[in-house]
């Protein structure tokens, strides 16, 4: 064993990486905000497009059946218009041969302005009681239908009926469409009919409070004397008939303008109107007959158009607002239904074309003829870049030590603080192995510390691998046999989670087994292997001088290096059989660490490589090939996966629990299938699967969030540096790996 030191001198320079650390540092913060702030904003706007659509807790109607003991029977035999001018409960009749003519549920593009086409036409008056989600949905019909000179009440904003709800649900109900009046038509409304209301002699003790609060606040509620039924569809003539009122007599006539098909409506309408004006009727609107009746409708006396009021103030700029966000929800939920679309078909595909070419590959690599050619027996120079690795670098020289290949080992101590060197030399020294070289230099980050093991390799195949990682006896055999093709530049290892028998760990095995190993025999036999981990690489020497080493220019060297291989020409394979055992990030929050890394590094290596798009010949393969699969697969289907998990939820909570939970188990099944033939291929214990429902659950979100934390960084700018992980030096000999 031998030990080569830096000369003493003067400090070097802090790299390029290094100058931007703290400025990086100090934006990280930020930018994680920024992230959640995105996925907050993306939850909100799902939640207000299912709250508009009123899918909030379903029907809630009130059962009919109640006792109406509470209310005054003046009230239940008057007209219906019911108001509370100064504290006591008046009702109003239409005059005779007044038609009052009155439409709910409104304003739907397809029926509203049809509605209102007819109604210009006759030169009539109407009163449309309006559902609040759906004034803000549709603000233009309002303010049309304001500026023709009709007339809009409330009918709620979610269409529920507010006999069985709270104060607060009932005062959020009648805000809220105020507020969306407001944005739409600049107006607030003092009309009120509740939804599933008939005539005056159906309120009961339920929904009499209602009625008199919202009379306290200075509401008129609304309810019919003659019902077209319209809602049954049940022909155009019975339309008109049923909405006709009794000879000579004054009605508050029912239509509906939405709610469903309303082509009977439109239909029926035109002959109804002109059936009551040959009749002799008269149309006006709710205010219309307050006026001729009495005082207007509300408090104040008529204003604007009887019961409109100028909404002015924060209610006009909040009610601004709620149109500005749902028009953004609008918008936004039907784009991201598109993106679900295409996600998931690339989802599919992608686990698709894992099973045909993974499969594929086995056969290929494992019949019994197949051979790269003559064995490599030659030695080769195992590089392993170390930086404060005192609780694994003894386990790793330890299982070198039994390697049935002859190697010679060089330790690239990176600046440890740890004692790294001199732990290195003691293993060394109690183990017997005189074919180790430790090598101290200036901490310069883990690219220098490999560059600078390469350069002082004595054979032309360098393996590389990391210093919390212990190679099984074969591995180093079984991961040069490759070389023995002269086209093969570099050789990829399986990479195995040897502290897997925690719930993290687990979860990154299973993500190993499956993501990764399986991902690589796909690009293998496309030949376009994206990334050599770190962990177990073997290069040839001379064409890692070719592209000039280990850049630092990324935090992902080993992607970056990779692609500069197939770009030089070289062919890039993934050996099955040459297996190593690292230590996976063991909390969270180091998890985060190194996957932040990992995802920009790979951004900044294909951004670097950018011009691999245009390279001719066998070196652009990467560009023409593996460049598309791994922005597809890795960086743009990731970042909008979450949709298929946002609309689940969406789903679940405003559409049909159980079609939306099937799904997710079916999406959830294609996985564990993909998953178990992995294990299979790799020979590894399918227990471990048990913990993948619990991985989609928790595990995937949080790689979605790492992902588009990664992608804000590169958008915004940031920069980040090589980030050392806590490691414990759990994972020993590989024999001991269950």
């Amino acid at each position: 064993m031998t030990t080569t030191t830096p000369p003493r001198g003067r400090r070097r320079a802090p790299t390029r990486m290094e100058r931007v650390a703290g400025k990086a540092a100090a934006l990280q913060k930020p930018r994680v905000i920024l992230a959640l702030l995105l996925l907050l904003a993306l939850t909100s706007i799902m939640l207000l497009d299912g709250y508009l659509r009123a899918e909030v807790g379903g029907d809630q109607r009130v059962r009919s059946g109640a006792s109406s003991s509470d209310v005054p029977d003046k009230v239940l035999d008057g007209g219906p218009i019911l108001t509370f001018r100064g504290g006591q409960a008046t009702t109003v009749s239409v005059p005779d041969k007044t038609i009052a003519l009155t439409f709910d549920d409104g304003p739907n593009p397809t029926w509203t302005p049809q509605v209102l086409a007819i109604l210009e036409e006759y030169d009539i008056p109407a009163t449309f009681f309006v559902v609040g989600s759906m004034v803000s949905r549709y603000p233009g019909i309002v303010k049309d239908l304001v500026a023709q000179g009709n007339e809009v009440g409330i009918h709620t904003f979610t269409h529920v009926d507010l006999s069985y709800q709270s104060d607060a649900r009932v005062t959020r109900e009648m805000t809220q469409t105020q507020l969306a009046l407001a944005g739409a038509a600049g107006i607030t409304t003092t009309l009120f009919r509740a939804p599933y209301s008939s005539e005056t002699d159906a309120i009961d003790n339920y929904s009499w409070p209602v009625y008199q609060e919202l009379g306290e606040d200075g509401y008129t509620s609304v309810f019919i004397d003659t019902d077209s039924d319209d809602w049954k569809r049940p022909g155009v003539s019975k339309i008109v008939k049923w909405a006709t009122p009794a000879k000579n007599k004054g009605a508050s006539v029912l239509f509906h303008d939405a709610g469903g098909e309303r082509s009977q409506t439109i239909k029926a309408l035109p002959k109804y109107i002109e059936k009551m004006k040959a009749k002799g009727y008269t149309f006006t609107t709710i205010s219309g007959v307050m006026q001729e009746q009495g005082p207007a409708a509300g408090p104040g006396g008529s204003g604007l158009q009887g019961a409109h009021r100028e909404a002015t103030g924060a209610t006009l700029y909040e009610g601004k607002a709620l149109i500005a966000a749902v028009a953004v929800a609008e918008w936004t939920v039907p784009a991201l239904s598109v993106g679900l679309l295409v996600v998931g078909v690339a989802v599919l595909g992608r686990f698709g074309m894992m099973l045909i070419l993974a499969r594929r590959h086995y056969r290929l690599r494992n019949r019994r003829r197949f051979s790269w050619g003559p064995p490599v027996t030659g030695p080769v120079t195992v590089v392993v870049p170390a930086y404060n690795e005192k609780e694994c670098i003894a386990n790793t020289l330890q299982s070198l030590a039994k390697s049935t290949h002859p190697i010679e080992i060089i330790v690239v101590d990176d600046g440890s603080t740890d004692g790294t060197s001199e732990i290195a030399r003691a293993a060394a020294d109690s183990l017997g192995m005189r074919n180790v070289r430790v090598i101290r230099q200036e901490n310069a980050g883990k690219p220098a510390a490999l560059n600078n093991g390469v350069r002082s390799a004595s054979h032309d195949i360098v393996v590389m691998m990391d210093g919390d990682t212990v190679f099984e006896p074969d591995t180093v055999r079984q991961l040069v046999q490759p070389f023995a093709d002269p086209q093969v530049g570099a050789v990829a290892g399986n990479a195995k989670v040897g502290n897997r028998n925690t719930v993290i760990g687990a979860w990154q095995h299973i993500e190993y087994v499956m993501g990764f190993n399986l991902d690589r025999r796909m690009y293998d036999l496309l030949r376009c292997m994206p990334t050599i981990p770190g962990a177990i690489g073997a290069f040839r020497r001379d064409a890692v001088l070719e592209v000039g080493g280990m850049s630092e220019d990324t935090l992902a060297e080993d992607t970056d290096i990779t692609i500069a291989m197939h770009r030089a020409g070289w062919r890039v394979v993934y050996q099955e059989h040459a297996r190593a055992w690292t230590e996976a990030p063991g909390s969270l929050k180091q998890l985060w660490s190194q996957r932040y890394r990992w995802s920009y590094g790979t951004m900044q290596a294909l951004w670097k490589h950018r011009k691999s798009l245009t390279d001719k010949g066998p070196s652009g393969r990467f560009g023409r090939v593996g460049m598309p699969l791994v922005v597809i697969f890795q960086i743009v289907t990731p970042v909008f996966a979450p949709l298929i998990d946002v609309f689940t939820v969406y789903s679940m909570i405003f559409v049909d629990f159980r079609a939306a939970l099937l799904a997710w188990l079916a999406v959830l099944a294609v996985q564990l299938v993909c998953a178990a033939y992995a294990f299979r291929l790799d020979r590894e214990k399918y227990r471990y699967l048990l913990m993948m429902p619990l991985q989609q659950l928790a595990y995937r979100q949080m790689m979605y969030l790492v992902l588009i934390h990664s992608c804000i960084t590169a958008l915004t700018g940031g920069r980040l540096r090589w980030q050392k992980l806590k490691r414990t030096g759990e994972v020993g000999t590989p024999a001991g790996v269950g």
